[in-house]
């Protein structure tokens, strides 16, 4: 097995999971470069990590590293041209959420993955822990039944100044507020599970921080295998919860955690006295117990990297939660019920997640 040469761009709070997952990978991964704006910043990096080389400049790094892979960790603002720059520069991409700003950077980021044969995998570790595994085993033998109801609760804390930072809090810069810097990864989870929506209605405002951006997002769907749910996403509550329950004709699965979960996380029920308590046990029994975190994640795409594959959340995978978002935020500006597959280049909330509007309705 080949052993990858890796950059990092971005040197932020996120940059430790990053670096978590590379160590895990062990020798599989080379880290020979790290790029941050800031110098001093950069330079203790580079120092505390063990990392040769550092660089204030991503072109320049590309030009004298020429890595394999590039963990891009910046602003959401910055994603479309950092990747765009490292798919020509021939590396492989792993980028933080959000990917991109829009469904029109979205569908060109798409275009340069076929112009330079190298693909783009979005960070949505929710999706690699062994709970998840063995859920997903569970529906693709649909031994729970056809799905029903969901519920998919981000309800999390950011104090006022989390969003002073420059570049939070605006469209321009974060793309969006809540929907899509926190309730980002249990929704991509949530429609993962639960199968391909069909259409969705919300309100959205910020409440309780004078900001651009949404703090609170409340969204009620529909799927096309004909389940319901609902997608809650804060970061205005006080206690803290991640929380997803789905229930199916047989069962029902939840998920009550906060940022990370293990099989503990999980838990499954039936109707009491329903022939399937018999099945409660195995159902219940996961083999493994692994967390959904960037070093399973990092794990997969090192084995497509291997065999020339497009790593599993990319493509289609990620540009469904990108479209759900798109349309979650037009259904909140206007007011309107917003079908899957509805926004098109005709569409101004295929350029920005508000379309071009100042500000939420009051």
């Amino acid at each position: 097995m080949k052993t990858y040469r890796v950059a990092i761009i971005g040197t932020g709070a996120i940059v430790t999971s990053h670096i978590e997952a590379l160590r895990h990978a062990g020798d599989r991964v080379e880290i020979v470069a790290a790029v941050d704006t800031d110098e001093a910043k950069l330079k203790a990096f580079c120092e505390q990590q063990q990392i040769s080389q550092g660089f204030t400049n991503t072109t320049d790094m590309l030009s004298a590293v020429q890595p394999d892979l590039v963990h891009v960790l910046t602003p959401p603002f910055t994603h479309f041209d950092l990747c765009v720059q490292c798919l020509e520069a021939g590396a492989w991409v792993y980028c933080e959420k959000p990917l991109c700003a829009s469904l029109d950077q979205f569908d060109r980021l798409s275009e340069a993955e076929v112009r330079t044969g190298r693909y783009i995998n979005t960070v949505f570790q929710w999706r690699f822990g062994s709970a998840v595994k063995h859920l997903k085993r569970l529906l693709a033998a649909n031994e729970l039944g056809d799905p029903l109801v969901g519920v998919c609760n981000i309800l999390w804390y950011r104090p006022l100044a989390y969003h002073q930072v420059a570049w939070r809090a605006k469209w321009a810069t974060e793309t969006g507020g809540a929907t899509v810097g926190h309730g980002i990864h249990l929704t991509d989870l949530f429609l993962y599970l639960f199968g391909d929506w069909r259409d969705i209605r919300t309100i959205a405002k910020s409440l309780d921080r004078p900001i651009e951006v949404d703090t609170v997002a409340m969204s009620t769907l529909r799927f096309e295998n004909g389940a319901m749910g609902t997608v809650n996403t804060s970061t205005v509550s006080p206690r803290q919860e991640t929380y997803l329950r789905l229930d199916f004709q047989r069962a029902t699965v939840e998920c009550t955690a906060l940022y990370r979960y293990t099989n503990e996380n999980w838990r499954f029920s039936t109707v009491d006295g329903s022939p399937d308590e018999a099945n409660l046990s195995r159902w219940q029994t996961i083999e493994q117990n692994t967390k959904g975190s960037h070093a399973e994640q990092l794990t997969e795409m090192l084995h497509s990297m291997d065999v020339n594959e497009r790593p599993s959340v990319s493509g289609a995978e990620s540009r469904r939660i990108l479209e759900f978002n798109a349309s979650l935020y037009k259904s909140a500006f206007t007011g309107e019920v917003v079908e899957r597959g509805s926004i098109n280049e005709d569409d101004p909330f295929y350029y920005s997640m508000n379309g071009a509007m100042e500000s939420l309705p009051k």
